[in-house]
Formats: structure tokens, sequence, C-alpha cells
């Protein structure tokens, strides 16, 4: 291990450690393999593709699929969590642009800020949608028919978030630099926004509600740390705790190297000698006729010990 690594680094690749990118694009990637695998068993079962899908839905995804109707989200509370990683349907037109979009920005993101805010950011955008997916299919009228089969994936409201949040920490930066300057990260920005709400239907309030919701979780999450309230803070300690207890050798927050290489100890790293010479040893010897014997410091003790050992 390198003592002297940096905490932070812009380059993103995968055999770097704290590389929260890779690992928040590794957990999307691998839940949607395993439900894509498990899809294409319900269509072994089924010869109507959409009865097989619809099966899936209900019975494979609904279980993970964060649910409108507050009765099923009692029975099934693991959903608040593994709702944040998935899409809706699993569908690969969804997901795959969605990491893409995510790797973009995140990119960036780690870039301007170190690898600590962007799994909080993206967890917050992610809940931002899911609180608001909740509050409307349950307090607005037209939606509350559906009430009982909306479910949610708030992938697409995390890569929200993650896209507000770093465009408005640097609205100015460039992408490609070497070409006419530049091209400005607001423009990005807008191609992801057109690209994103084109795919949702403007009869599908619900799910608007929920990109507009992390949106504005985004919004308040740099709000708020611009007047020094940084939202990761809690989320980054729970992290490292978690981490320092299948990691004991792991330097704690706020311990320096130096506190980790050398043992802390009350007693000096060495004893300083005296040279023992003549001249002292007449000094010490008068002070005794003057004085006496119980007079003479330690050291001094020590000196004429030595030299009575080294026949001086």
């Amino acid at each position: 291990m390198d003592f002297y690594e940096k905490q932070y680094r812009k380059k993103v690749l995968p055999g770097r450690k704290d590389n929260s990118l890779i690992a928040l694009i590794g957990i999307c990637l691998i839940l949607f393999v395993i439900f894509s695998f498990v899809k294409a068993l319900w269509y072994f079962n089924y010869q109507e593709k959409s009865v097989a899908q619809a099966m899936f839905s209900k019975n494979v995804l609904g279980l993970f699929s964060f649910p409108a109707d507050t009765g099923k989200l009692l029975s099934q509370p693991w959903t608040i969590l593994t709702s944040l990683f998935i899409a809706n349907n699993n569908d690969f037109w969804k997901v795959f642009p969605n990491m893409f979009w995510l790797w973009s920005f995140g990119f960036i993101l780690q870039d301007l800020t170190g690898g600590r805010k962007l799994i909080p950011v993206f967890l917050y955008g992610a809940l931002g949608g899911v609180i608001a997916f909740l509050l409307s299919y349950n307090l607005i009228g037209s939606l509350q028919p559906q009430l009982a089969t909306a479910t949610l994936g708030a992938l697409p409201c995390g890569v929200m978030g993650v896209a507000v949040v770093t465009t408005l920490i640097s609205p100015g930066y460039r992408l490609f630099p070497m070409i006419g300057g530049g091209i400005p990260l607001w423009v990005l920005t807008l191609v992801y926004l057109l690209s994103d709400f084109a795919t949702v239907y403007i009869s599908d309030t619900g799910t608007l509600i929920t990109h507009f919701a992390a949106a504005l979780t985004g919004f308040l999450f740099i709000f708020f740390l611009q007047k020094g309230y940084d939202w990761s803070d809690w989320m980054n300690n729970v992290f490292d705790w978690i981490g320092n207890l299948f990691e004991p050798g792991r330097m704690s927050k706020g311990r320096t190297m130096k506190d980790e290489l050398f043992y802390k100890t009350g007693k000096s790293p060495y004893t300083r000698t005296p040279r023992v010479t003549q001249e002292r040893i007449d000094e010490i010897l008068d002070k005794i006729n003057q004085q006496g014997y119980d007079y003479l410091t330690e050291e001094e003790k020590e000196l004429l010990k030595r030299a009575s050992n080294e026949g001086l």
C-alpha cells in the first residue's frame, strides 16, 4: 500500500481504489444482467411476449421496485434501497442510456470534487424521486386509480440528480477543450434533459414528477452546500465506518500518517549521556567537599560512578 496515496484523483480507472463511479455503474449493470437473465427464463415459460413481460414485472421485478401503495411498501421495505439502482421494466433502452449519462456526468463530478460526492448525490436524487413518486400517487386524484399497480425504478432519478449537481457546480466546464475552445457543460446537460424527457410520455405524470423532484433535490444539495451544509458528510461517515469493519488496518478518519506509522510513548526516544572528563569530575568532587554527596544530582552521581568504573 502506498502511504502517500493522494485522496483526490482525477483519472477514473477500474484499478483505482475509492472509485465511486465504477462501483456505482457496476452495481446497476450487475442488477440489470441478473434481471435480464431471469426475464429470459420467463420468456421460455410463456410464448406470448406481453404475458411474459407482465408476469416478470409482477412476480420478479415488482419485488424490488418501489410501490406507490403504502400497504405494499410496508410488506416490502427493502424496495426503498433496491429500487434506487434499477429502471422501470429493466428495459435495455432505459438502463444503458442512463449508464452513458451517469458515466459522462459522474466522470466530471469526480474530476471536480473527488470520489466522495458522487454516490451521495446519486442516492439523494433517487430518493427525491422516490418520495415524490409516493406522495404524488397518494395525493393527486388523477393518479390514485393506478395506485395499486404503480411501481418505480429510481435509477433515472439518481442520474438526474448527478447531472444537475455537476452542472451547477461548474456550468462553464469545457468538454473537448482542444476543439474550438471546448463545449460548455450546460450544452451537454441540455442534450441530456431533452433526451430524458423525450423518453417519458406526457401522460405519464407520475414519472415526470419524479424526474423534476430529482432535479430539485440536486439543486437543494448545491444550495445547502454553498451555505456550508454538506449533505454527503454523514453518508460518507457511515460508508467509512462500514469499510473499517471489514478493513481493520485502514487508516481512521482524522488520523495522520504520523499517527499511523509511529507509536505514542511518554518515554524519550534516546537518553543523553554526557561525556566523562577530568575537568567535570573535579567539579563534582569540589561540590562534594563544599555541600556533601547528598546534594549531587542523579546525572552527577552517574558521572561519578562511570568515572570510577573507567578508572578516572
